[in-house]
């Protein structure tokens, strides 16, 4: 098969490897398309995220889609030809957080496209049955794929807990933040606020569930808010938002960004504001599929580029083109021709 990987470096090759084998509880999936992350982009630039360092070749994308064509000795033969949504982890089942439900904790997790754990650019992965999940003919490969940055926004609302009508502040139009806002919207908030200094992002968050975008700091953002989201991880963007939450309200930090940050303990404190973050997910994908297959989230329409496997670095590059959403590589697409490049 072909596949597309990062050398230490930041150089992108297409490789030829041997397709995977399917352990006996996994199964083999033609990958249909997989979206580009922030993640996958930061990989390629810096080498590095925290303390995930790729010092071996690696091949990136988490978000992906696909059909299944074979199957582990442990997994019914009749799964062959499902389309499916791919939960791009392995927890330990066994671990503590995993035995209580909170499986994305696992200590043990082997997560697609983070070091030394290759991901989804490539014409076939595996994955553990239980996270491959059927989806309807309703939804497309490239909606499929994008279940996973759902789930962060799926994961963000539950932790916010809001109430049916409330309302929500989010920092950062960026698709985790687009995200959050339509599922805010899907969840029945009525009040429902987008922060991002681009222009071009703040309209998009107009056309994906925000009541209000505004640009940080204008007076339109208002207070009182049920709970603020940041999904933007910028330090400014979090000072900012913090005050704006009620009393007894919460704050979740969804963004990647500065590893400390000073915060304003007394205000936290007097107004008993519940801190808390979101790390991957657990128990999502459920969710996820029936809001896209009803139409309560519109995924199709993030997606704002589409590349073959060969194109992948540009895909990756993607996020620097004005008015760039979401890109999408198709790895099983055929490989394009002299004339067509």
């Amino acid at each position: 098969m072909r596949a597309s990987v990062l050398h230490p470096g930041g150089r992108m090759v297409l490789e030829t490897r041997p397709v995977p084998r399917p352990d006996p509880g996994d199964v083999l999936i033609e990958v249909a398309a997989v979206g580009v992350c922030g993640s996958d982009t930061h990989y390629l630039r810096h080498g590095r995220i925290g303390e995930f360092v790729v010092s071996a070749p690696l091949v990136l994308g988490h978000e992906a889609s696909g059909r299944i064509v074979a199957v582990g000795s442990d997994v019914p033969a009749a799964r062959i030809g499902e389309r499916v949504s791919i939960e791009p982890q392995r927890p330990d089942p066994h671990s503590a957080e995993s035995l209580r439900g909170e499986y994305n904790l696992c200590p043990a997790m082997r997560f697609y496209a983070t070091p030394p754990v290759d991901g989804a650019l490539a014409e076939y992965v595996t994955i553990g049955s239980a996270f491959a999940h059927a989806i309807p003919d309703s939804v497309s490969d490239e909606a499929a794929a994008l279940f996973e940055p759902l789930s962060v926004g799926i994961a963000a609302l539950r932790k916010a807990s809001v109430a049916l009508g409330g309302g929500v502040l989010i920092a950062g139009a960026g698709p985790i933040g687009l995200l959050c806002a339509q599922v805010a919207r899907a969840s029945g908030l009525t009040r429902i606020v987008v922060t991002d200094p681009d222009p071009a992002r703040r309209r998009a968050a107009e056309r994906f569930g925000a009541t209000i975008a505004a640009e940080p700091g204008e007076a339109t953002v208002g207070a009182g808010f049920d709970a603020f989201i940041d999904a933007s991880g910028a330090p400014p963007a979090i000072r900012a938002g913090i005050p704006a939450v009620r009393p007894g309200g919460r704050i979740v930090l969804v963004g990647m960004g500065a590893d400390d940050l000073a915060l304003p303990v007394s205000l936290i404190q007097s107004r008993e504001l519940v801190l808390t973050g979101v790390f991957r997910y657990a128990n999502t994908w459920p969710t996820a599929i029936a809001l896209a297959a009803t139409g309560r989230v519109d995924l199709d329409g993030m997606v704002t580029g589409r590349f073959a496997l060969e194109d992948a670095e540009a895909a990756l590059n993607a996020d620097r083109d004005p008015g760039s959403i979401k890109a999408v590589v198709h790895p099983a697409a055929p490989p394009r021709t002299e004339e067509e490049s």
